[in-house]
């Protein structure tokens, strides 16, 4: 069927040769040629939703032409599931209106004033 095919006995011994070497030829060091490794920063996302009173959450939200849980979620720094909440209360209050959207998205508007 599929898979790879079986090494011979000299290809096993060095692949079993190999790690040993790698430990004491490197010494903790990354190799000339090569990248070093960077390590991308983790940002945790906040379980805690802004305060819906809050004047600056309110402009914030009032000046995005299109708002949808993912650009709620990405500008205040919330989770997904938080931002959707947080859009089905502004919308029982009126602030945010539904122009579209599906079962698994939802885009808002802000409401005329």
């Amino acid at each position: 069927m599929g898979g790879a095919k079986k090494r011979s006995m000299a290809q096993m011994e060095k692949t079993q040769d190999q790690p040993d070497k790698g430990k004491e030829e490197s010494g903790g060091q990354p190799k000339k040629g090569g990248k070093a490794k960077t390590v991308a920063e983790k940002r945790s996302r906040g379980l805690q939703a802004p305060d819906m009173n809050d004047p600056k959450f309110l402009g914030e939200v009032g000046k995005m032409s299109a708002i949808t849980p993912y650009s709620l979620a990405s500008q205040f720094n919330v989770k997904l599931s938080v931002a959707k909440d947080l859009l089905e209360e502004l919308e029982r209050r009126k602030l945010v209106t539904l122009v579209g959207g599906n079962a698994r998205i939802r885009i808002y508007q802000p409401a005329a004033a």
